[in-house]
């Protein structure tokens, strides 16, 4: 009597450390409540930065001539700049770079003949970084007119900048979180519970893109330099316990 009462206690211990341990486990799993959100923050804005280029060549079998040539065109270029009020300090002009020209010779038959000297062409570059956009801009458009001179001038489009980008990137950033803050307060009070403290939070990509362009977002993101007129946008990600 004695061994089965003893055996019976036992086995009773045993079922009791069973529930307390299963208990256990599942209190170690239960994740605790939380609600994870994502807010934006996007502002359109102006550039307030203009970078243009552009390129002027000549060409001659004597490289001296060659480079006469592009002494005077260097020269009208800098008058024609100067005198549609842009500062010669401002002109930048890049060193000569040089470069031989060949035909190529083949026979008849599609063999290699050699090839037979042409030249030099010179080629020499200008950069303008100004504030000064729509009277960049319209030069951009105009310089073309040195073409009536004999200059043989290329023009690049020109690429705009933001000089305030930190402070733009910080009240993005503000906005965002702002923007997540609110969300999560929503979700809560939609689901009978309350915001509790701030866990995580995990800032996205800074985007640049073109306003009303159909630019794609980058994962290394995306800085949009061919519009003067921009969207700037960021992510952040949020987590926040609930009560």
């Amino acid at each position: 009597m004695k061994n089965h009462l003893t055996a019976v206690i036992f086995a009773i211990a045993i079922i009791i450390s069973s529930i307390v341990l299963a208990n256990s486990i599942v209190n170690r799993n239960k994740k605790a409540g939380a609600v994870d959100v994502t807010g934006l923050g996007e502002k359109n804005f102006s550039s307030d930065l203009v970078v243009w280029e552009g390129n002027f060549s000549r060409e001659n079998y004597d490289i001296k001539l060659a480079y006469a040539d592009l002494e005077k065109d260097k020269k009208a270029v800098t008058d024609y700049l100067v005198a549609k009020g842009i500062p010669i300090e401002k002109i930048i002009f890049s060193a000569v770079s040089t470069n031989p020209r060949y035909q190529q010779n083949y026979s008849s038959t599609g063999n290699f003949m050699g090839q037979t000297f042409l030249g030099y062409e010179l080629n020499q570059s200008i950069q303008i970084e100004s504030k000064e956009i729509e009277k960049v801009e319209k030069i951009s458009r105009e310089i073309t007119e040195l073409l009536m001179q004999g200059v043989k001038f290329y023009s690049q489009p020109p690429r705009y900048y933001y000089t305030q980008l930190e402070s733009l990137k910080i009240e993005m950033i503000s906005k965002a979180t702002e923007d997540a803050r609110l969300r999560a307060e929503k979700i809560a009070e939609n689901s009978g519970s309350k915001l509790g403290k701030l866990n995580s939070a995990n800032m996205g990509i800074f985007q640049i893109t073109g306003q009303n362009s159909t630019e794609d977002y980058s994962w290394g993101g995306t800085f949009n330099t061919s519009s003067k007129e921009k969207t700037a946008s960021i992510t952040m990600r949020l987590s926040y316990g609930i009560k």
